[in-house]
């Protein structure tokens, strides 16, 4: 997974709470050297917005890319 190709991708919660199933990367949050170490996830049922680290994307227990 590219962290520069994240802005902006659409991401399924495997255990959805809340209603809160589809998600878009809204922000990517940078360290002071630039590198992104978190993002910020919007919910599009309630747009809440909730942050983590970029990485716990990559975790197919919790998080499937695109929008099922």
């Amino acid at each position: 997974m590219n962290p520069r190709k994240l802005l902006l991708s659409k991401w399924t919660a495997i255990e959805p709470s809340d209603r809160e199933k589809h998600f878009l990367v809204s922000r990517l949050i940078l360290d002071d050297a630039g590198a992104i170490c978190a993002v910020e996830l919007e919910a599009v049922h309630s747009h809440r917005c909730q942050r983590l680290p970029w990485r716990t994307l990559a975790d197919t227990r919790r998080w499937q890319i695109g929008w099922h």
